[in-house]
């Protein structure tokens, strides 16, 4: 694993567990698959310590299952669990939202340099919805919600939104790689939201971001129609 300056064995358990969700968005860790400590720390070339506190900081995070007899695996969620990241996400963030809109302290002015990346971002994370480009889309889609949670004066809400995004990916990838199709279906209203939240105004963000919870809502009933992706569990009856 290449690293840059001196290495601590936080730093590099943190590393660890990036390169791994990496390897979760990407489609290379499939849902079910399972691995050891000692199959990444040789994949890696590192001792099994920070390996191991990888993968349980990931298990944490809701994106791998342990088990002491077999190790790890890539958890599986369904599309009702899908639905349900959504729905904790749009509540969350109307409580935010509507605390601002009361005259609380839930959302700050927003920096001119931090929009200025917001925006770049957003432009970015649009061009490669619209083509399609998942790889592309991936780092840039998670660092423009995670920039916007930043702005949520409380860090406990902001990492529990980053978390539900993350996993909402590793739900999406298998189907987006196993359906070319379903990429046409892509959310691109980033610019908007962006442009929103510039404008400063709660109301007008919360209705860009009802219509995304509302497109990602028919997203889920779209994959329902659609033969299981590899790696993926069945639909619930």
């Amino acid at each position: 694993m290449p690293v840059s300056g001196p290495v601590t064995r936080s730093t590099l358990r943190q590393q660890i567990a990036d390169a791994l969700r990496d390897e979760v968005l990407a489609g290379r860790l499939q849902p079910g698959r399972e691995f050891t400590v000692k199959q990444i720390a040789d994949q890696y070339g590192v001792s099994a310590t920070p390996v191991r506190e990888a993968l349980v900081d990931l298990s944490a995070q809701g994106l791998l299952d342990s088990d002491q007899h077999r190790g790890f695996r890539v958890h599986r969620f369904t599309v009702d669990d899908y639905r349900a990241m959504v729905e904790a996400r749009s509540l969350v963030v109307d409580g935010v939202l509507r605390r601002h809109m009361e005259g609380g302290a839930g959302w700050g002015r927003v920096p001119d340099e931090v929009l200025v990346s917001v925006r770049r971002r957003a432009e970015a994370a649009a061009r490669a919805a619209r083509a399609g480009d998942l790889d592309v889309l991936i780092g840039y889609d998670v660092r423009f919600w995670r920039e916007l949670s930043g702005f949520v004066a409380n860090r406990c809400i902001a990492d529990f939104l980053h978390r539900l995004h993350i996993q909402a990916w590793v739900f999406a990838v298998p189907y987006l790689r196993g359906d070319r199709r379903s990429r046409d279906r892509l959310w691109c209203g980033y610019e908007e939201l962006a442009e929103a939240v510039a404008a400063g105004p709660a109301r007008r963000v919360a209705a860009v971001l009802d219509a995304y919870y509302a497109h990602s809502l028919s997203w889920a009933d779209h994959l329902e129609q659609l033969p299981v992706p590899r790696g993926a569990p069945e639909h619930p009856a």
